[in-house]
């Protein structure tokens, strides 16, 4: 297997798959203020994590701990080796905190067999673990055991740490009062790997991280990355033809990549490593944090927000900015995502006046009481300002259909258009307009549509130039009307603001690209055809026949302004951002075969749906800055 040199392993594996918080005063000095101790801490079953703890050196007061678990390494390694950064932030870390990181099981340093999202037991018996009961062990050990320690506990991550977070939930540990899962992954089936079923070939190169098994512990990578040969990723992927080409990249001991292929429907192997299922009767107080442009894990947050608050009875808050993943543990000044700007200081703001004074609250005031946060807080990322909401979704909102019309335009009653377009598995739609090799993308969230919008096989309908803004909140959902020459089909929509032809560009705007008339992605979903009437059991389309199919965007908080038009587009190829359908249906499509793929021509039908929620005038104090 060909693979990049080794510094490329770190880069990816732990800067971009596990983001560190903003910059920090160049004089601030850890190693001047904290001590450093690893432990091994035993677990129930006798394996040993690998756990290290920074300690402030005043001794003249107790400290909560917190604390992240991490598959990503806990690194340096090392007592005489220090982060140049802990903590959830720069506050939190000046203030003085217990800061503790661990490898995982399996992970690293620690022992054990590593399990991709292992799954939850319930009702643990004997030496029985899981990653809940890790956290139970591990916080018994430190409360008992690390000095000056004021016997609270927080747990923080992002991306898979934020899984972890989670997870802490279900550990039951009395000294746990306050967790901040931030893009946690909810599900796998739906977040990352997959969305609604669809596979995400960008992901393809990630298997690396999570396939591999190692025997011992260790301090270096013990795997490697697929090198594609090119910067044309869309070309690599094209050049492969069907997933099961792959296999001579991964072979069977890169166990992850046999679980893709083995489980391609929504079966009891995933099932049961979905973790927003169990989100009942939680205690402790949670803070939901993501970003409205997380490419990676946005199902994740809103999914978990939503299971904590209709089965328990904690505090339970949200927080979404205009972020990309893991954006607001980093300050660059000037926020931006890809070619649009949103605003400046935004991740200060919520370090400062958010992350900081949840943790402190339960932390080290009044853990019982509620702190004084709004129950949501949500970025408009069409005003550029934030707002507070008493619940999410908001219930001051009406309902708005928009319905497909001809001559592209978006209607307010069923029509009888038919359109049509022939999606061939040789020429893909792609998900951007870039020619790169990006380990997991993002910019495409809030990427120029104009690309795609003058193929023939994307169909656009829009709104007039609006008159008066138009701010919708909440979740979108999407009932296509659709038929197919073929047997099999993906269903992909996209909802978009398009710019005046006036605007004016930005800073970050790529210079082949310009803001006038910028066809601006807010929202996209993927449907994989099969799953159309449940995840677990698949079905092929009958040629020909018009059949409904449901999908639900994930929540937006966007003001579409004054001179912009809404926009809607439907495809059914987004390469390589997903994997291709064949078209002609098999069980697998990790099995499918050359011959499998098919040009077939669609139609989507004039009474597809497509539902908003309008949010109703409310007073401005609910909104800040």
């Amino acid at each position: 297997m060909k693979t990049y040199k080794f510094y490329l392993l770190n880069l990816f594996a732990f800067i971009i798959l596990s983001p560190v918080f903003a910059q920090t005063d160049a004089e601030y000095d850890v190693k001047k203020y904290y001590t450093k101790m690893e432990v091994d801490i035993p677990m129930r079953d006798g394996v040993k994590l690998h756990t290290t703890i920074y300690s402030p050196k005043d001794t003249s007061q107790e400290y909560p701990i917190l604390m992240q678990r991490t598959p990503y390494s806990s690194r340096p390694y090392g007592e005489d080796q220090f982060r140049s950064k802990i903590g959830p932030n720069e506050i939190l870390m000046k203030e003085g905190n217990i800061i503790v990181y661990q490898d995982v099981r399996g992970r690293w340093m620690s022992e054990g067999k590593y399990d991709n999202m292992r799954a939850y037991i319930p009702n643990k018996q004997g030496k029985e673990v899981d990653e809940a009961s890790d956290t139970y062990d591990t916080i018994e050990w430190l409360i008992n055991n690390v000095e000056n320690n004021n016997g609270r506990v927080g747990t923080w991550g992002i991306s898979y740490p934020g899984f972890y977070s989670t997870y802490s939930l279900l550990s039951d540990h009395p000294a746990l009062k306050a967790a901040s899962p931030q893009a946690s992954i909810g599900d796998f089936f739906f977040d990352d790997f997959h969305h609604n079923g669809a596979y995400l070939l960008s992901y393809w190169r990630a298997t690396s991280v999570f396939g591999y098994q190692k025997e011992t512990p260790v301090d270096t990578a013990w795997y490697s990355f697929p090198d594609l040969g090119t910067e044309d990723q869309y070309q690599f992927f094209l050049d492969q033809g069907p997933l099961s080409n792959l296999d001579e990249y991964y072979k069977e001991d890169n166990e992850f990549w046999q679980q893709l292929k083995e489980h391609p429907n929504y079966d009891d192997f995933w099932q049961k490593r979905g973790i927003v299922q169990h989100m009942k009767d939680i205690k402790p107080a949670v803070m939901i944090v993501g970003g409205l442009f997380d490419a990676e894990d946005l199902y994740g947050p809103f999914a978990i927000y939503n299971s904590i608050e209709e089965n328990s009875d904690n505090f339970n808050m949200l927080v979404f900015g205009p972020w990309s993943h893991g954006d607001w543990a980093r300050e660059s000044g000037r926020q931006a995502v890809g070619n649009v700007y949103f605003g400046d200081s935004i991740s200060t703001h919520f370090q400062r006046d958010y992350e900081t004074v949840f943790f402190n609250h339960f932390l080290k005031g009044n853990a019982e009481g509620k702190p004084d946060l709004p129950e949501a807080h949500i970025y408009d990322t069409g005003l550029r300002k934030w707002n507070n909401y008493q619940e999410w979704p908001p219930k001051n909102t009406s309902s708005m259909s928009f319905y497909l019309g001809d001559d592209q335009k978006l209607v307010d009653a069923p029509s009888g258009n038919v359109e049509e377009f022939v999606s061939d598995p040789e020429k893909p739609v792609s998900y951007n307009d870039e020619i790169k090799t990006v380990f997991t993308p993002r910019e495409y969230m809030t990427g120029d549509q104009r690309f795609a919008a003058r193929r023939p096989d994307v169909l656009v309908f829009e709104t007039e130039v609006l008159e008066e803004d138009l701010k919708i909140v909440g979740p979108i959902e999407a009932k296509l009307k659709v038929a197919t020459t073929g047997t099999s089909a993906d269903w992909v929509v996209k909802i978009i603001d398009v710019y005046p032809p006036d605007a004016e560009n930005y800073e970050e705007t790529m210079p082949h690209l310009k803001m006038s008339n910028y066809h601006m992605m807010v929202r996209s979903e993927v449907m994989r055809g099969r799953f159309r009437n449940g995840f677990e059991n698949p079905e092929p389309f009958e040629p020909n026949k018009k059949t409904e199919v449901n999908l639900s965007l994930q929540g937006v908080n966007h003001t579409f302004k004054k001179g912009h038009k809404l926009q809607i587009q439907v495809q059914s190829t987004w390469f390589p951002l997903i994997d291709l359908n064949p078209q002609t249906y098999v069980d697998n499509i990790f099995k499918a075969e050359e011959d499998d793929f098919q040009k077939q021509t669609h139609s989507v039908y004039g009474d597809s749906e497509i539902i908003i929620s309008v949010l109703k005038e409310q007073k401005q104090e609910n909104e800040t800055k």
